[in-house]
């Protein structure tokens, strides 16, 4: 019994010996199985199941691609440097995404490896574990932002003083608040204020912008989520 465990956790094709049709078979199953379980605990642990479909497809058929791969290479170097010859004409062609986004492809490619090799046991057993982390994480808010920051923009005519014409606003709303940006528009006859502000959980929004409204002569705001970055 524990021969066959030990088995289950050690490396029985692809790199060391040529790989048979059922060990293709098996890999083939077992990469699926794992490239399912990863996608859908990336589904699960998106914020507002705010995910792409094509991204998680993605991920249930990478594992198996990556050990595809793996069980045609074998320990061939020639033909090991043949194929990374091919895949390096492959260019991406879009922006890279989210940091979760890029773990949970390597997250993939890893176990893709481990089932390329033959480590089935240690494949499904890393698997399972990071989707509990990533599950546990999520539960927890790991990384979440602790505060409600908006970036806030204000457009007001040239002969309004900004400066102070919205502090008595935030003040009244009991909003902290960092003025950013300045910029003109419309040929030099409009600002455009950039705030960063911290709105609280009870803040009225519809009341913090009407308010506002009634300072900047009804002219355009806007309130969105702050970015990541420095850039506003």
């Amino acid at each position: 019994m524990f021969d066959s465990l030990e088995s289950f956790f050690s490396p029985t094709s692809g790199v060391a010996v040529p790989f048979t049709l059922g060990d293709a078979l098996l890999a083939m199953l077992i990469s699926v199985l794992l490239g399912g379980i990863i996608s859908f605990t990336y589904m699960r642990t998106s914020n507002r199941n705010l995910y792409s479909p094509n991204y998680a497809l993605t991920l249930i058929l990478l594992p198996s691609i990556i050990a595809l791969i793996i069980l045609l290479i074998g320990n061939n170097i020639a033909r090991a440097f043949s194929l990374a010859g091919a895949f390096s004409i492959i260019r991406f062609r879009s922006a890279p995404g989210d940091p979760k986004d890029i773990a949970f492809v390597l997250f993939t490619m890893a176990a893709g490896l481990a089932v390329g090799v033959g480590s089935f046991g240690y494949a499904i057993l890393f698997a399972v574990l990071l989707c509990g982390l990533m599950f546990l994480l999520h539960r927890f808010k790991v990384g979440e932002r602790k505060t409600n920051e908006r970036i806030l923009k204000i457009t007001v005519p040239e002969d309004l003083g900004y400066e102070e014409a919205f502090e008595e606003v935030f003040r009244s709303f009991n909003i902290p608040h960092e003025l950013k940006k300045v910029r003109t528009t419309e040929l030099g006859s409009l600002y455009e204020l950039v705030y960063s502000v911290t709105l609280n959980a009870d803040t009225n929004q519809k009341a913090l912008l009407d308010a506002i409204r009634c300072r900047n002569g009804n002219l355009d705001i806007s309130l969105t989520l702050a970015p990541t970055g420095n850039e506003y």
